[in-house]
């Protein structure tokens, strides 16, 4: 082996101890099982090493002299022995599942609630599918580790140590002759654990390939069947699948070598054992009692052999399962609550962003030098191209991103230092994008949230969305599947309105809300937005310039920068960009004259 093939073996094992000793942590909560069952395996393995020394009996003082008395007594003492391996064997079993299916609920808690803390961004580079691999197959080998393959290996060593104490005892020469074989033994094993390792991180990563590629054509199959990308996509998830199942062959391929390659290490013992232990018997100086204990003990000698290179195997899929699932773990949350958060006494509503500039990506700014401010009860629109920054705007004030430079303030204290529970909970976000989960209608506006049913219906009735829900079987107990496949997108965006009007937010975002209905439920929810914005601080983000003409104040951004702020009337007399994006919706209509009064604001 090469110095630098030395190194990077001495690391990958260092880096495997270190995950291993990270993965026993999870165990120290039920170390009484884990206790209990270490017990229940040495008992079981010491129980079965009878088996042969009692056949030994059995041939050398009974079968020999003709005691059938005897013989009946050792084959009693023989099923005995069998009876209480296999009651010890259930109760090691049982406990050790039990422990691994805790363990199992602990890590997949633990991975949940990391994930809830991660900052929005970490799923924009992150794709589900993957995320879903961690939560699921990594943690499944990881079971498979705790409840086959740690307490089970200390198990075999005591077999396999067992074993060879007892036979050393019956035969110094015999015994050596049947290890014999084990440096042959070694050397297989050393080119099979090289292989398996590099093949499970293979089959591993390709695995997570697929689910990404699934979750990703099966969420967006509407987009693929109307621009005809099934043969396509076809394709490519035969590449990802042919991959996959290229790694798993070359895993299978050390598998088809090595356990027939110790089949025949054993045969070649026993052969050994034959061709020497039958001249001692022809000799007079060994009994055949010991000769069939000793083939008996051989057999049981590489089962637990075999068995310790299965659990390599065992232990190479939760190694590279853990190292990601620990990489998923150690991912830092870049938006993190305040040690000793400030809790307002109660929740005016006054906005202020102070100097903020914001960056997704060091070096490509999205925001710049935004200065806002909104007093309470008071609304203020965002208009501009696609891009502009609207959407970074709501991000920041709800602290899905934290900014590189200024701040974001509710009523004057910078929400970085709030209690964040309480900030987003002053927020209702309504979005393009409707996030329906599956439950019923009314659970799906309450969310969780002690609401009662006259707060859901007026909410509902509020947002004109008491109509269609009135005429679905079961009304507001009517069932939503996932992603509300059953509803419409206008029926959707109604309920997000309900949802966000049923929790009574001090502060109403929305963004783009109106755009996915039609004119007739647009002007519905115009004039609910009308009575219901009034009183709460609110920001409305729209394309639509007809559905932002009756706020307080407009703000047009071009490239991350406040170019224009000002009333309807007053961006419309500046004849800037505003006027601009008014004369491309409403090119064909006379623009609005402004009020004579209405003076020019510019940015």
């Amino acid at each position: 082996m090469s110095s630098r093939a030395a190194t990077e073996e001495r690391t990958a094992r260092w880096h495997d101890l270190r995950l291993l000793l990270r993965l026993l942590r999870y165990l120290r909560p039920y170390r009484t099982a884990v206790a209990a069952s270490l017990l229940l395996i040495v008992a079981a393995a010491l129980i079965e090493l009878a088996g042969p020394y009692l056949t030994k009996i059995a041939i050398d003082r009974h079968i020999v002299i003709g005691d059938a008395d005897g013989l009946a007594r050792i084959a009693a003492l023989y099923l005995a022995a069998l009876v209480g391996a296999f009651g010890v064997r259930f109760a090691q079993t049982y406990v050790m599942h039990m422990t691994g299916q805790r363990v199992m609920r602990d890590m997949r808690r633990q991975l949940f609630g990391h994930l809830q803390r991660l900052h929005v961004g970490f799923f924009d580079r992150n794709p589900v599918g993957r995320l879903m691999t961690r939560v699921t197959n990594d943690v499944d080998a990881i079971n498979e580790l705790f409840t086959s393959g740690l307490v089970t290996v200390f198990g075999d060593l005591v077999s396999l140590f067992g074993i060879m104490g007892v036979m050393l005892m019956m035969n110094v020469r015999l015994a050596l002759v049947t290890f014999s074989v084990l440096p042959l033994f070694f050397i297989v094993t050393y080119w099979f654990r090289r292989g398996a390792r590099r093949s499970f991180r293979e089959v591993r990563a390709w695995l997570a390939r697929i689910n990404a590629f699934l979750q990703e054509n099966l969420s967006g199959m509407s987009v693929v069947q109307i621009f005809r990308q099934e043969e396509r996509r076809r394709r490519e998830f035969a590449a990802v699948n042919r991959g996959h199942a290229d790694a798993n062959l070359r895993s299978i391929f050390y598998y088809a070598v090595f356990y027939p390659a110790i089949e025949l290490l054993a045969a070649l013992a026993i052969a050994l054992i034959l061709v020497h232990g039958g001249g001692r018997i022809l000799d007079g100086v060994l009994t055949l009692g010991a000769l069939v204990a000793f083939i008996q003990y051989t057999e049981r000698f590489w089962r637990p052999i075999s068995d310790l290179s299965e659990k390599f195997n065992v232990l190479q899929a939760a190694m590279a399962a853990s190292e990601r699932i620990f990489d998923l773990l150690d991912a830092p949350p870049e938006v993190i609550p305040p040690e000793r958060p400030i809790i307002l006494p109660r929740v005016e509503g006054r906005l202020s962003f102070e100097g903020v500039s914001f960056a997704y990506r060091t070096g490509v700014p999205v925001l710049q030098d935004i200065d806002l401010a909104v007093e309470p009860g008071r609304s203020l629109a965002l208009v501009g191209a696609t891009g502009a920054g609207k959407t970074s705007i709501v991000s920041l004030l709800t602290r899905f991103y934290d900014p590189q430079s200024g701040r974001v303030t509710l009523d004057g204290v910078d929400i970085r230092e709030l209690d964040l529970a309480q900030l987003r909970s002053s927020l209702a976000l309504v979005l393009q994008d409707v996030h329906l989960v599956s439950g019923t209608i009314a659970s799906n506006i309450r969310l969780g949230s002690p609401i009662s049913d006259e707060r859901v219906q007026a909410a509902a009735r509020a947002v004109h969305a008491h109509r269609f829900i009135d005429s679905l079987p079961g009304g507001y107990d009517a069932e939503v599947r996932e992603r509300g496949a059953t509803l419409s997108v206008g029926q959707k965006q109604l309920l997000s309105f309900a949802r966000a009007l049923a929790h009574d937010p001090r502060i109403l975002v929305l963004d783009e809300a109106t755009s996915s209905v039609d004119t007739e439920t647009e002007a519905l929810i115009q004039d609910a937005l009308r009575v219901l914005l009034r009183g709460r601080t609110s920001i409305v983000i729209a394309h639509r310039l007809s559905t932002v003409q009756h706020v307080d104040e407009i703000v047009v951004m071009h490239k991350g920068r406040i170019r224009e702020r000002g009333t309807h009337g007053v961006l419309l007399a500046l004849r800037g960009l505003y006027w601009r994006l008014y004369q491309l919706q409403y090119k064909d209509q006379e623009p609005a004259r402004p009020p004579a009064s209405s003076a020019v604001t510019p940015a």
